[in-house]
């Protein structure tokens, strides 16, 4: 069979991958031992990483139930504010190769791994091995992947499971195959359970993929795509069936809903609240400006000071190959893989782009991460199908086009980040000279046009390279990491200090880890500390022989110290000290039944004051503690000994 690089470039391009001739796997095996290297280099550089989920995995270590549940203690009080699936692959790495800044960060860095493959699977079966390791190798090397891939939050799963999703639909498109195609439902269904509605935001492009290009009758295309969504609900129903189902009095409580309810938390907290914002969900709308929550919302977010550096550095590409293959395909058979393409993966990024852009809850710059397999694939497949294109003038103005965009913005970006000036002029150049040779008539690239076309790849996707790679030099800690070669972080614990577990912050303050104000809570003192270690609290705690050996104000205090004690505690009120659990009858509760040894002053979700006022159930226990109980200071730290006869 001809292959398409020995077609006449003037001949009317086919755009399904050529039939092989060969059995060449080293190029792939290379490009996934090479992101396996960058993934996993010096990765417990930092520490536990997000602390909060990083105990929930060491709950799910010491505690089944808290497995199942995802549970921020391995005494069941209260969940993490999101379902489980990421914590349950986090807690059995945990159980099986113990508690440990390797086991807990490592899956995730397998995880980027699978998604480079499964991406590079899904565009070679249509376009071929060079489409495939270019998208593969885009994906490896966009920043916020290298950064969210080398770090314990559900995203890193959520790509895996996502990713694995649009190639099963590539294989379902194929052959129009129901088997596929539930499998595909399966896949989202597991994200739902990984980060909720947020799994969904690849639906319509799948389906409308395999509505459009299925080689099969309406009938049965209708009929299948009610298959995937019957699978979809199942895997993923399952679990929110289980949680309702069981006793309430017998399991933890569901973080972040307002009534114990994970179909709640779905709906709410994790659903229209990140959309529309309201209790809970300042993010966008509370703070649009906030570098941090997204910056202000509108057309222009993703290429803002926010998000831009994580993920924008391909985007233009990717929207100038979409646009200009869909114009291309306009009147292709209903079947063309090429148009059918530019549906699944263009429809992806510009579903999930828009509602990022748009959305006024809480949103953080390394949720982009989901982005990063979408708009690499528009990228290999564009370049590809373009380059077919080469003998007609528009396909070599196109081509070049998204070599200069990326280079002209990789040039704004690193001038942003104030990095590497002269990487920034070198690609820039290098890419405008490339990108001029590839307008040459397609008769006399025939020598030199592969040559040309690597050449203007690679330079002006240096700038974007560079930024990803620095990712890795940098150790990034709690619960807003950026990418790039200096990271401020943010949210993070470290009040009570991490043991040797902890991030190491780095000479440019890329630790997350600053302590808040140390002030709060009854009885003054508050947490305090910064970043030292409380040895002689942590001594305290775990001599204790309690369910909780204390409790405290907020998830990412609790957390910090389950890390350093290997003991359990409450963390009141959940992430940010508001939710309705434990109410002050249970604390009473737990507190006469001798399960709680000591309350700490202070907390809150960043490790610093009471969070929540005196209105909320953990204000009211910060209150009746104070007024039953006497205070003492161990380090820094007020404490209260709740095994001692309560005052009147």
């Amino acid at each position: 069979m001809t292959t398409l690089m020995e077609r006449p470039a003037a001949a009317a391009p086919r755009h399904e991958a050529p039939a092989p001739t060969r059995d060449r796997r080293w190029p792939i095996l290379v490009l996934l031992a090479g992101t396996a290297v960058l993934y996993l280099w010096d990765l417990s550089a930092s520490g536990w990483g997000n602390s909060f989920y990083a105990a929930a995995a060491q709950a799910g270590a010491q505690s089944w139930k808290a497995w199942l549940f995802g549970s921020l203690d391995a005494g069941n009080a209260i969940t993490v504010d999101k379902p489980p699936a990421a914590m349950w692959v986090m807690g059995l790495s945990a159980r099986i190769f113990g508690v440990n800044s390797w086991a807990i960060l490592a899956p995730q860095a397998l995880m980027g791994v699978a998604s480079v493959w499964f991406l590079y699977a899904a565009v070679k079966r249509w376009f071929g091995t060079a489409a495939g390791l270019t998208a593969g190798a885009a994906l490896a090397l966009t920043p916020v992947a290298v950064l969210m891939f080398r770090y314990d939050n559900p995203d890193a799963l959520l790509v895996l499971l996502m990713t694995a999703g649009a190639y099963t639909t590539v294989r379902a498109v194929e052959k129009a195959s129901w088997k596929w195609l539930a499998l595909t439902g399966v896949l989202l269904g597991f994200g739902f359970l990984t980060k909720m509605m947020q799994a969904f935001l690849v639906l319509p492009a799948f389906a409308l993929a395999y509505l459009i290009a299925a080689p099969t009758g309406l009938g049965k295309r209708i009929r299948d795509l009610l298959l995937g969504g019957l699978a979809l609900i199942v895997s993923a129903g399952w679990y929110v069936l289980l949680v309702e189902l069981w006793p309430a009095s017998s399991r933890p409580y569901i973080a972040g809903s307002t009534n114990n309810s994970l179909w709640e938390l779905a709906l709410g907290y994790n659903g229209l609240g990140r959309i529309l914002g309201g209790s809970g969900n300042g993010g966008g709308g509370g703070g649009g400006g906030n570098i941090g929550f997204g910056g202000a919302t509108g057309i222009g977010r993703l290429f803002g000071e926010s998000m831009g550096l994580e993920i924008s550095w391909l985007l233009p590409a990717a929207l100038i190959a979409l646009v200009t293959v869909l114009a291309a395909t306009w009147t292709a058979p209903r079947t063309d893989r090429a148009r059918a393409a530019m549906v699944l993966w263009g429809g992806w990024v510009l579903v999930t782009g828009l509602t990022f852009s748009y959305m006024s809850g809480t949103i953080h710059p390394y949720y982009t991460v989901a982005l990063a397999p979408g708009i690499a694939a528009l990228a290999g497949i564009g370049g590809r199908v373009l380059w077919l294109y080469r003998g007609r003038l528009w396909g070599r103005i196109m081509l070049a086009a998204m070599v200069l965009a990326t280079a002209v913005w990789g040039w704004v970006l690193l001038g942003r980040a104030d990095w590497l000036p002269v990487l920034r002029w070198a690609s820039l150049a290098l890419g405008a000279v490339f990108a001029l040779a590839l307008l040459v008539p397609a008769a006399r690239l025939r020598r030199f046009g592969v040559v040309a076309l690597v050449a203007a790849i690679l330079s002006a996707g240096a700038g974007g390279a560079a930024y990803a790679a620095a990712t890795v030099t940098v150790a990034h800690t709690g619960s807003i990491p950026t990418s790039g070669p200096s990271s401020a972080g943010g949210m993070g614990g470290g009040g009570f200090g991490r043991g040797t577990q902890g991030g190491a912050p780095g000479s440019d303050g890329s630790s997350s880890t600053g302590g808040g104000p140390t002030g709060g809570g009854p009885g003054g003192g508050g947490m305090g500390g910064g970043t030292s270690n409380n040895t002689e609290l942590n001594a305290l705690l775990e001599a204790g022989t309690t369910k909780w050996s204390a409790a405290v104000s907020g998830a990412t205090s609790a957390a910090d110290l389950e890390l350093a004690t290997g003991t359990s505690v409450i963390a009141l009120g959940g992430w940010n000290g508001s939710d309705a659990s434990p109410t002050l009858e249970e604390f009473q509760a737990y507190v006469a039944a001798g399960q709680i040894h000591y309350y700490l002053s202070g907390g809150g979700m960043g490790g610093g004051g009471g969070m929540g006022g005196t209105t909320t159930e953990a204000g009211k226990i910060a209150t009746w503690v104070a007024e039953h109980y006497t205070a003492t200071t161990v380090g820094n730290t007020t404490v209260y000994d709740l095994t001692q006869t309560a005052t009147s």
